[in-house]
């Protein structure tokens, strides 16, 4: 089961009033442990004040950078962490808080820290790359690093700089070998 099918219906059942079986529980823990697994860094960040199309915004841009944004309830997540490289986060989940997953290890707290710095309705509180744990400062630091793609393009660039430069030097001389003769061509002439 995807995470994405057992939030949802937590959440139809929660619109409905109807009780939430353990075997809806289960599925949900279960895609949750499965999607934190699957990922290389995780931000927690409280969201409260946030409305449902400003959560839909940060959802969007999160998919966008390749992460997944979630929000459930406490306890569900703090047993998803449970087995996890990302079980010491369980701490930060107090009151209404969300979090970002991502495999690319710079996108989740790049696109929580810039929607943070442009909407002071949510917090960051913490999250963990790997079984490193980073607090508030170390998710901001971890933001403000070039993404993966970013420094894919940059080695790309590396290393063509070096040809490029190779190139340069072998065509200088047969240019200025051409030019020394057209000089002398326009003298003859």
């Amino acid at each position: 089961m995807c995470v994405h099918n057992g939030v949802q219906q937590l959440q139809k059942a929660k619109v409905l009033n109807m009780p939430i079986s353990r075997a809806q529980k289960a599925d949900t823990v279960q895609a949750l442990s499965d999607m934190l697994n699957d990922s290389e860094t995780v931000v927690v960040f409280q969201h409260g004040k946030l409305t449902v199309a400003e959560f839909t915004d940060l959802r969007v841009k999160s998919r966008a950078q390749g992460g997944t944004a979630k929000v459930t309830k406490n306890r569900l997540i703090a047993r998803a962490l449970k087995g996890t490289r990302f079980e010491s986060l369980e701490p930060l989940f107090k009151g209404t808080t969300a979090i970002i997953v991502s495999k690319d290890p710079v996108a989740a707290a790049k696109v929580t820290y810039d929607y943070a710095k442009d909407n002071d309705k949510i917090s960051i509180l913490g999250g963990a790359m790997g079984t490193k744990v980073l607090d508030k400062a170390g998710v901001e630091a971890l933001a403000k690093l070039p993404s993966l793609n970013q420094v894919r393009g940059q080695l790309v660039g590396l290393l063509q700089a070096p040809a490029t430069k190779i190139a340069r030097v072998l065509v200088a001389p047969a240019q200025g070998v051409i030019g020394v003769l057209a000089a002398q061509g326009r003298k003859s002439a």
